[in-house]
């Protein structure tokens, strides 16, 4: 069964549709539930994050650890992702495959994620069976039990699934060679999944080995979204994780500095498997916690003013008025640890020229920077990115999520909880700025998809 949810491993339809709804990128990481939650860290350094949302009587149960595939020793790609898998197999207490059965059995639903700077398990279930949630997930955070004949077969999984998602995708492919193109020996130059080889090669002791330097509960954040106070979560955690010792020192993370592009680069690909051809472009970013509290609200709306929907500039220029593409948008991806991206994706008219295509995304952008915004422009685009904030309160998954990413990456609790009124305060200076820094103070890596033979 394949349970990850991460970015680099999605189909590439998948993927850019959930850009299209703002769930991965950009505002999809930014909301506010009115009050702030409240936090507090259990004596073995675990943190805990209470968001409560007393609508309905379901909570969201959610252990995050700093944890990522950029973290991975040299030669063992993928591992972080193989682990996740390995979480759901037995303890003492539960036997292998059960995890998921026992909660189906209580009426909810839980899956994990593997993120280049985290991995996360989550449960939604009723408020009643939180407890149980949290005794499972203490327990396979200290008593998981891995053995050959667990391991094994589930390295034959990820290799599966490796082959489905990205050998039997071409726009993943080139997804993975414009971000090694982009970031370069940086490990987000990579794919979360690893390198095929790499993964064949893990074994029951890489994984063993990396449960006990890792998954300890000072690596682990804790998060609750739901119908829970920090008062009524509080002895639930101190029962529950509190008495795990630490396995490990808290990890440090050292990563290596991000050399961007000396110039523009192109990354081109044919494939029999293709019917039409597919235009991308990635810019270095900041990352959010990088970027300053401006600068990162800004590239935000810059991304729905340039790209953001069917009032954008991109989308209005090249498929209302020139007709050459049949979709065309932009995203900022800030949520990063070290470093995030500016992209535009486009689809070009059935048979029409991605030269054309090309051209006209590049005299949008000279235009925008020559002329700047309108204030309409900037209005619209906040209104559309504030609203989008507001209505992500209406799911406990994504409050969840949006914390839990930031925390993970560098932002504070405020910072998360008051993106909205930062993105109010945006100016057309702060808009101009971004797009200068973007534009025309990078060099980029251009990605082109075409129908044909191999290549």
């Amino acid at each position: 069964m394949l349970r990850t949810r991460h970015l680099a491993a999605l189909p590439f339809a998948v993927l850019i549709l959930a850009i299209l709804l703002g769930l991965l990128f950009g505002r999809g990481g930014t909301i506010s539930t009115g009050a702030p939650p409240e936090s507090f860290r259990l004596s073995n350094g675990m943190d805990v994050l209470v968001i409560p949302d007393h609508r309905a009587p379901v909570v969201t149960h959610m252990v995050w650890y700093e944890l990522g595939a950029a973290d991975e020793d040299a030669g063992k790609t993928g591992l972080a992702h193989f682990f996740e898998h390995l979480m759901f197999k037995g303890t003492d207490k539960i036997e292998p495959g059960q995890f998921s059965r026992i909660v189906a059995r209580n009426g909810g639903q839980d899956n994990a994620f593997t993120h280049y700077d985290f991995t996360a398990y989550f449960q939604v279930i009723a408020k009643d069976r939180l407890p149980l949630v949290m005794e499972m997930e203490a327990d396979r955070m200290t008593n998981l039990q891995l053995t050959d004949a667990e391991v094994l077969p589930e390295r034959d999984v990820v290799l599966e699934e490796y082959r489905m998602r990205i050998e039997n995708e071409p726009s993943a492919e080139l997804q993975s060679e414009m971000n090694a193109a982009l970031y370069g020996a940086h490990p987000y130059g990579r794919d979360i999944i690893g390198y095929k080889e790499e993964i064949a090669a893990l074994t029951t002791g890489d994984a063993l080995d990396f449960y006990k330097r890792y998954y300890t509960p000072n690596n682990a954040t804790l998060i609750v979204a739901g119908d829970v106070t920090a008062r009524e979560l509080r002895p639930l955690a101190e029962k529950y994780y509190g008495a795990i010792p630490e396995r490990a020192p808290t990890f440090l993370r050292k990563r290596q500095e991000i050399e961007w592009p000396s110039e523009d680069k192109r990354v081109t690909r044919r494939d029999a498997r293709v019917q039409e051809a597919t235009w991308m472009r990635y810019y270095p970013a900041p990352a959010y916690s990088g970027a300053g509290a401006r600068e990162g609200a800004a590239l935000d709306v810059l991304a729905e003013i340039l790209g953001g929907g069917t009032t954008s500039r991109l989308y209005r220029s090249l498929v209302v008025e020139q007709s050459v593409s049949t979709g065309v948008r932009s995203w900022y991806e800030g949520g990063r640890l070290d470093a995030g991206k500016f992209g535009i994706y486009a689809l070009p008219q059935v048979g029409g020229s991605l030269d054309a295509l090309e051209e006209g995304v590049e005299k949008e952008i000279a235009r925008l920077i020559e002329e700047g915004v309108s204030d309409e422009e900037l209005e619209r685009a906040k209104t559309v990115i504030v609203a989008g904030a507001v209505y992500a309160r209406d799911n406990q998954r994504s409050m969840a999520y949006a914390y839990g990413e930031g925390l993970m990456t560098g932002m504070s609790v405020e910072a998360i909880h008051e993106w909205p009124e930062r993105v109010r305060e945006v100016t057309r200076e702060d808009v101009m700025e971004a797009a200068k820094s973007v534009f025309t103070g990078t060099h980029s890596v251009t990605g082109e998809l075409l129908p044909g033979g191999a290549g």
